[in-house]
């Protein structure tokens, strides 16, 4: 393995905290994978990584010598791609809410793979809150306000949300014409997978923003769950518009309360600050902002 090479297995070790999720990712045998760092080792006569028996993680030394790697192997992809005039190529890792992805994504993927035929896109679906750097994503799409974090966010979209249940449910429980009657009604629940806490039904309008927790019968985590339960019927939910537009329209949900809406929810890209982003990121980043962009919302 060339020095490069070797650099890039170094880098991605670091990132993944683990020799055989490297060796996989990088399709060598884990074997090769130890040798080549011990080999690195003993030419820089320090100790780069701290093994133990769950994870890898740098020294001192050795998240200083990454940082370098970093960004040697960027400004070389750059380099090569500017002076050759190459089409962006190479896998992508990209963590994506999936609700999202299939309605805004997934319809202009043909077109993207047109342009960009030599770029391998592994899209992880899922919804909870991950580690980008540690379990090798480049970049992710994300609903709803962000924590605060040490990643580039860049906000593609405002989802207009909707405060909605079946006509079932209004005729056992009565329409809501105010925030104050709400009292007596259910909610179905929706449980942050980072605390557990149910996220409470939020309202603007009028004087101020009002949050309220209702009696949740069932709660889920994820937005198709959450969709499913509303629409059995087991109390008022707030959810995308575009996520239950049909609904509306069929008459199988019905909006309430809307002179008091939910607040929209944010759509962000997000990648790892302390990475200059490689030309098939960058090309991804600017083609799902123009997907969105197109949608209208």
């Amino acid at each position: 393995m060339d020095r490069l090479d070797a650099l890039r297995l170094f880098v991605r070790i670091v990132e993944r905290r683990s020799f055989t999720l490297a060796a996989n990712d990088l399709e060598i045998p884990r074997s090769t994978a130890t040798k080549v760092v011990a080999e690195m080792e003993a030419r820089l006569g320090v100790r780069l990584l701290q093994r133990t028996t769950r994870v890898v993680r740098p020294t001192l030394d050795g998240e200083a010598f990454h940082q370098r790697c970093v960004r040697i192997l960027d400004d070389l992809e750059d380099a090569e791609g500017a002076f050759l005039g190459a089409q962006p190529k190479g896998q992508l890792r990209v963590e994506v809410q999936g609700t999202l992805a299939r309605h805004f994504l997934m319809p202009g993927l043909p077109s993207f793979f047109e342009h960009y035929p030599d770029i391998e896109l592994s899209m992880s679906e899922s919804d909870r809150w991950i580690d980008l750097v540690q379990e090798g994503m480049d970049c992710a799409l994300r609903y709803g306000r962000l924590p605060d974090s040490d990643l580039v966010a860049r906000q593609v979209a405002m989802l207009e949300r909707v405060t909605c249940a079946t006509p079932g449910y209004l005729k056992k429980f009565g329409t809501p014409t105010d925030v104050a009657s709400l009292a007596g009604h259910r909610m179905v629940g929706i449980r942050l997978i980072s605390s557990g806490s149910l996220m409470p039904l939020e309202f603007t309008g009028g004087e101020a923003h009002e949050s309220i927790t209702l009696p949740a019968t069932l709660s889920v985590t994820g937005p198709e769950s959450y969709l499913a339960s509303t629409r059995l019927g087991f109390g008022l939910a707030q959810m995308p518009r575009f996520h239950i537009d049909e609904d509306l329209k069929r008459g199988s949900l019905v909006a309430v309360l809307r002179e008091r809406p939910p607040p929209s929810a944010p759509v962000s890209l997000v990648y790892p600050r302390n990475r200059q982003l490689s030309p098939r990121v960058r090309v991804f980043l600017d083609w799902a902002s123009n997907e969105f962009k197109r949608s209208g919302v």
